[in-house]
């Protein structure tokens, strides 16, 4: 298909005019060069380019002092403008949105038009996230620029067979959304399921990245739970695309999308690849046993406060000593909240007087309540151990859920004593049963039960052992190489 998209240059400048309208936008760039003697029309984003090298380029490609026929166009423009980022787009749609996602556009005057590689996002260096450090290993992460963040995997994964699909969604953000794979592994439903969702998008712009592109993929609605997985570290994506994952990546946002996952892959953190295969175990054992009495551990408790006759007589001094004023469940609630609105100061605190407004509200409000009678020294301590267990999940999307499963869990216990915890409970289990986020169990191994899937869920086994791939990934090939 010929790459010729106006008619004249004149043409093109007048359509280029209208549509950006240089006047308007400062840092829109629409000027008319030589490339030796050929008239050319170059358009670019200022601020989205390397200047420098676009300069390097053209100051090479200057007008010939000797005149020379030009014969075809297209062959004259190639055999000078010989760098390596040439593509020809096929409509004029194409050439707007690779002008306004930074690449340099040329078009020639009879109309062919080029689109050149000299995009340079600003954004940040690669750097460790904050949410996912390690003692042991990499110190890169994920930045706001996807070029960048491309590059970090494919050095990972130096295999031709690996894959960097892009697409555009939205119609005014027109946002680059790439997915990654590899070829000989990926399940062609997923990736076909996915692709017929980003089709549907019918939106404005995806404003928040990743989270609204998640909400548009699974329809997310209410549901409280995450149906993917974000990382901000290059090392679990590529662990994940080896294992027949789909990365879903989205310019400006650092973190990276992995489908198809269950809720088991939300509790993995790279700490456990970094330590000794039984050490990482252990790990793994103290974060599911943390994301259970997270759950559990308040509600339990308070049933036991307000069933003594539950209780053993060896287990008796789990209760209050001292009652306040307040009744025992609006005190849970309102501790449990008040390390919600703890948590919120915290990130809208200058880093400074974070450290500060932590010692106000743990010690300083802490001890107060507690002397005036607003609450119980128990609540107080049972409280702050399940914000600890909280805060020891490696998601934190799935933080957040949780938390809401347990006040749901409270309340009902509130209620309707021990029926309302077990029946609870047993609603929520369901629920996470009932879900299926690209038709893949969420409770996968567990429910459905696969004994084997379910050891290596649980235990971290060495590498030398021979895995196979997740059954849920359903890979091309399912054994290791």
């Amino acid at each position: 298909m010929t790459n010729q998209l106006f008619t004249s240059l004149k043409i093109a400048e007048g359509f280029l005019n209208s549509k950006f309208e240089p006047e308007k936008n400062f840092d829109l760039c629409i000027k008319e060069i030589t490339i030796k003697n050929l008239p050319t029309l170059t358009v670019y984003v200022s601020g989205l380019i390397n200047g420098d090298s676009l300069t390097e380029i053209l100051s090479d490609l200057q007008r010939d002092n000797e005149e020379e026929e030009i014969l075809d166009e297209e062959d004259y423009f190639h055999a000078h403008f010989n760098f390596f980022g040439v593509d020809l787009p096929k409509s004029i749609d194409e050439f707007m949105i690779g002008v306004l996602s930074g690449r340099v556009g040329f078009i020639t005057k009879s109309g062919y038009c080029y689109l050149t590689e000299f995009r340079n996002y600003p954004g940040r260096n690669p750097e460790e996230p904050d949410n996912e450090k390690v003692i042991r290993g990499s110190r890169d992460g994920f930045a706001e620029n996807i070029i960048l963040n491309t590059a970090l995997v494919r050095r990972r994964i130096r295999s031709e067979k690996l894959r960097f699909h892009m697409h555009h969604v939205t119609t005014y953000g027109q946002t680059d959304i790439v997915l990654s794979y590899l070829d000989d592994l990926v399940n062609e439903r997923h990736l076909e399921w996915i692709r017929e969702r980003l089709q549907q998008i019918d939106h404005d712009g995806l404003t928040m990245s990743d989270k609204s592109l998640e909400e548009w993929l699974f329809k997310q609605k209410y549901h409280p739970l995450p149906f993917v997985r974000y990382t901000e570290r290059p090392d679990i994506v590529a662990a994940h695309i080896l294992e027949g994952h789909i990365a879903i990546m989205v310019d400006t946002s650092p973190s990276v999308m992995l489908v198809p996952v269950t809720m088991f892959h939300l509790l993995q953190h790279a700490e456990e690849y970094r330590q000794a295969p039984l050490v990482g175990t252990m790990m793994r054992f103290l974060r599911f046993g943390a994301v259970t009495l997270s759950f559990l551990l308040l509600p339990f408790w308070y049933l036991l406060v307000t069933h003594p006759e539950l209780l053993p007589d060896k287990l008796a001094f789990i209760g209050i000593n001292e009652k306040g004023e307040i009744p025992i469940f609006l005190q849970i609630m309102i501790a449990d909240i008040g390390i919600e609105y703890l948590r919120i100061a915290a990130i809208h605190t200058p880093t400074p007087l974070s450290t500060a407004m932590g010692l106000i509200a743990g010690i300083i409000i802490g001890q107060i309540a507690i002397d005036v009678g607003l609450f119980s020294s128990e609540i107080v301590l049972y409280t702050a151990i399940t914000a600890i267990f909280t805060f020891a999940i490696p998601n934190y999307e799935l933080s957040i859920s949780v938390k809401v499963f347990r006040l749901v869990l409270l309340g009902a216990t509130a209620l309707f004593g021990v029926n309302g915890f077990f029946i609870g409970a047993f609603l929520i289990f369901t629920y996470l049963c009932s879900l299926k986020p690209m038709n893949v169990p969420y409770l996968w191994p567990l429910v459905p039960f696969f004994p084997k899937a379910f050891a290596r869920v649980v235990i971290r086994t060495p590498m030398s052992e021979d895995s196979p791939r997740p059954f849920i990934v359903n890979a091309k090939k399912r054994k290791r190489v």
